[in-house]
This record gives C-alpha cells, structure tokens and sequence, in this order.
C-alpha cells in the first residue's frame, strides 16, 4: 500500500514537473528543451519593426522556432559546429550584437530633446525661408529660336502652348513650361538670377542662356516659402538628429582607439 501511494506521489510529482518545463520551453526536440525566451525575442523583433503580432503569427514563429532546433541539431550531430566557418560566423554575429546593443544604449542615454529638435527646424526655417516663385520656361537649343518665340509672345501667341510644342524640357513643357512653386536656389545661377529679377506677369526679354541651353522664363507669381509646421517633421527632425548624435559618438570612439 505504502509503495503505491508512493508511486501516485512521484507521478503527481513528475506532471508538475512536466507542466513547468512546458511552461518554460517551447517545446522539446529530441529530448532537448527549447526555451521561450527565443520565441520572445523573435516577437520583440517584429514588434521593434511595427509589425503586429497576431496569434497566427506568433504559432509561426514557434514552428519557426523549432525547426532551427530541429535544424541545428543535425548540423551539430555532422559536427559543422566544430568548424572554422561556424567558430568565424559565431564571432561576427556575436561582435553585431554587442555593437547594436552599445549604440542602442547610447541613444537611450543621449535622447534628442525638444529644444534640440526645434533649434535644428529654426535653422532649416531660416535656410529655406524668403521667396517662392511660380515660373514657367521654354527651353531650346539656339538663341535665335528663343528669340523668335519671345517676337511670337510678344504678338500674342500663348507661353504654354509654344512650351508644350518647342520646350526641350520635357516635364515642364508638356505642362505647358509650368515649374511649380519653387525658390531660385533650386534653379541654376544664370536661371535663379533672372527669374528674381522679374515682376509678377513679366517675361524676359532676352533669352537666358544656362549649361542646358536657351530659355525663356515668365514669372506667374510670388509667395512666402510654404514650410511644414514643427510639429509635422518633428520625428523626421528627431530622427536625423539622432543620426548625428550616434555618427559623433562613433567617430570619437574611433578617435580614441590605438590603431595600429
């Protein structure tokens, strides 16, 4: 009696213990557990890359998971694991993970904050404020054909229909030489120069003549630059800051080290 009731104890023993182990593994190939912890870290992956992790997905990366087990203990069992390719790959692939764990703790430490990210948009917004102009040009190879269409403008043939059948540019032209709103600095020199020296409406009178050949430029109108608000680039500005603060940190470690 005193056996049985033993028996029943080290089986009732051996199921808890079976729960736990399960509990804690994924499974268990051949006899050898895997733990959970992999399929955590695979779903903090997808989820790093915002990507959700529905059920579905999650049995996938358990298979996934086991398989590699599955995998790995073949390879093991034809010895690839005492290989040189497998001791130089373990090396690169443990080194990638100090490096990405070193700069992902470095950022977490050195944030960009808000006065930073602002102070960057206040120096793109002075960079890129002023002026925007809304041209359209009819580009051609030779002054005098430049000339001729200015003398058919000036008896009232239409700029965009003379773009739309002569203009080399063939964006712009088939819209009739329309540019869209854009500042000077965009445009070449000569082209840049020319076209903030004419008054809404105005056409040039002469041809302006840059790298790509001839043109005939009118200004339809004028603005203030159109910037993005801070708050609709702020994580672009984050973002790029971040960059820097991690391209710096790089260089000086690099800076400091004894190369020989």
């Amino acid at each position: 009696m005193k056996n049985k009731v033993l028996s029943l104890a080290v089986a009732a023993t051996l199921a808890v213990t079976s729960v736990a182990a399960l509990a804690q593994n994924a499974a268990i190939v051949n006899g050898k557990p895997v733990p959970s912890s992999r399929i955590d870290a695979l779903i903090k992956q997808f989820e790093r890359s915002g990507r959700p992790v529905t059920p579905e997905l999650r049995d996938q990366i358990k298979q996934e998971i086991v398989m590699r087990e599955v995998f790995m203990q073949a390879a093991q069992a034809q010895g690839l694991d005492k290989s040189e390719n497998y001791r130089t790959q373990l090396e690169l692939a443990r080194q990638a993970i100090l490096i990405q764990d070193l700069f992902a703790q470095y950022s977490e430490k050195h944030p960009v904050t808000d006065a930073e990210a602002k102070a960057e948009y206040d120096k793109y917004a002075a960079a890129n404020g002023g002026k925007e102009y809304h041209a359209r040009h009819i580009l051609v190879e030779s002054e005098e054909q430049a000339k001729s269409l200015i003398d058919q403008i000036k008896k009232g043939a239409k700029f965009d229909e003379l773009a739309q059948k002569f203009s080399k540019d063939p964006g712009s032209g088939e819209r009739g030489g329309d540019l869209d709103w854009a500042s000077p600095d965009t445009y070449v020199p000569e082209f840049g120069q020319a076209l903030t020296q004419l008054t809404k409406g105005q056409m040039t009178e002469t041809p302006v003549k840059t790298q790509f050949g001839f043109h005939i430029i009118r200004l339809d109108d004028v603005r203030d630059a159109q910037l993005p608000a801070f708050e609709d680039v702020k994580p672009q500005v984050v973002q790029q800051l971040q960059q820097q603060k991690l391209q710096a940190y790089q260089n000086e470690l690099r800076s400091k080290a004894k190369i020989q």
